[in-house]
């Protein structure tokens, strides 16, 4: 058989794809439940997005880490540990809570997920070329983006009605539950690895792979420096915005029920799902070089949150605009984080791959929690309204300077 007719779905390709979607699952409920689980409690959005902001700095700070280790650790292994390490956290919480203060109980185990996950991910990310051939990675990209995506749509709508009904500890259990579960379906995955020697301290190590990885994006790679910056950009201006702004907007402006946010946050899910469809279904049709345009148009959807949060708007009307510009601003994410991490695997060497996608992980969210903290702030202080629609004319104007940057790397 040729290369080209090799299936996508080879056992371990399908195990990786069914470990991802118990554990993001997992995930999922927790990164719903959690946040929201303290704005109820306190109801205030600048601790809210302080809270969150702060969560996040581990995620940017242990993905350049993960890279390095991604790339000379079997992958399989670290899968592994770090699904059985979170279960071990989320454990903990769970015995912890309502025996000690909230705020910095809920902030340690953020920052722990949040760690985690971005030292997960560039694992996930270097298995994908070695267990798809070269032009399948459009479509394997799409299909790991889909099963994120995927959980996201279950866990918040599945989260949001456990929290309604039950409160927290369900969702905690049952997210221990999932974490296990990965792990033990990921120890029967075999992905190649060929071990790196490894001389010097862990430090020294982890300085010269971040350092290989550097020197070949400045020097082979600099147009990734400006997909890096776009990235950056659009996080801190939009992403930001809208991580904070949804929930605020639809339990606080709107005055909606928890399963509603559930419902809000599962349309990102099912945007996402449909968005990872239609990639793997176009392929290499999509044009990279007009990428510019779809960040355009999902700036666009912000400003369709903002006017249904307008005064006069009726709270039900309001509801529904902003859930389906979350589902809109998710089919257009997805297209483009898909598209970009086939152009870069395509153009990365394989001994640097993990190193350079944690790289530029790291990079482009290191905008994130900064976005966090201030849209907190914005919220608490400005009406949601006003809010939205300046992040859509931030987000336009990075959109239109992108233009250059796509057609650079598709050129590459």
């Amino acid at each position: 058989m040729s290369k080209h007719h090799t299936p996508l779905f080879r056992r371990d390709f399908t195990l990786v794809v069914i470990g991802q979607i118990i554990s993001l699952f997992g995930n999922a409920i927790l990164r719903f439940a959690l946040p929201l689980y303290l704005l109820r409690q306190t109801g205030s959005p600048a601790l809210f997005g302080a809270v969150g902001a702060a969560a996040f700095i581990p995620a940017v700070l242990c993905a350049p880490i993960g890279g390095v280790v991604a790339d000379r650790v079997n992958k399989r292994n670290i899968m592994v540990l770090l699904d059985l390490s979170t279960a071990a956290f989320i454990l903990a919480f769970s015995l912890l809570l309502d025996r000690v203060p909230l705020i910095p109980l809920m902030v340690s185990c953020l920052m722990l997920l949040y760690g985690v996950a971005g030292a997960y991910q560039p694992s996930v990310q270097a298995s994908i070329p070695l267990l798809a051939e070269p032009d399948q990675l459009t479509s394997a990209n799409a299909v790991i983006n889909m099963v994120g995506t995927l959980s996201g749509l279950l866990g918040p709508v599945i989260g949001g009605v456990l929290f309604g009904a039950f409160g927290i500890r369900p969702i905690l259990w049952v997210s221990i539950g999932c974490f296990f579960l990965s792990a033990v379906m990921e120890l029967f995955i075999r992905i190649p690895h060929h071990p790196r020697e490894a001389a010097g301290s862990v430090l020294s190590i982890v300085r010269r792979d971040l350092g290989e990885s550097w020197r070949f994006v400045r020097r082979e790679r600099p147009v990734f420096l400006s997909v890096m910056l776009v990235l950056a950009l659009f996080n801190l201006v939009l992403s930001a915005a809208l991580v904070v702004g949804i929930p605020v907007a639809v339990v606080q402006v709107l005055g909606m029920s928890d399963s509603r946010l559930g419902l809000t946050q599962g349309a990102l899910g099912l945007g996402g799902l449909f968005g990872g469809v239609l990639t793997a279904f176009l392929g290499k049709r999509l044009p990279l070089r007009r990428g510019n345009f779809v960040l355009l148009a999902a700036s666009l959807t912000s400003a369709g949150m903002g006017a249904a949060l307008l005064p006069g708007v009726p709270p039900g009307l309001g509801w529904w605009g902003v859930t389906v510009m979350s589902f809109a601003v998710m089919v257009l994410s997805t297209m483009l984080v898909v598209v970009l991490s086939a152009a870069v695997q395509g153009q990365t060497p394989p001994e640097l791959l993990g190193k350079v996608m944690a790289f530029i992980m790291a990079v482009s969210n290191c905008a994130a929690p900064l976005g966090q903290a201030v849209y907190g702030a914005l919220f608490e202080s400005c009406p949601a309204w006003a809010v939205l629609l300046g992040a859509a004319v931030a987000a336009a104007m990075t959109a239109v300077y992108s233009g250059r940057v796509f057609q650079e790397l598709a050129a590459a």
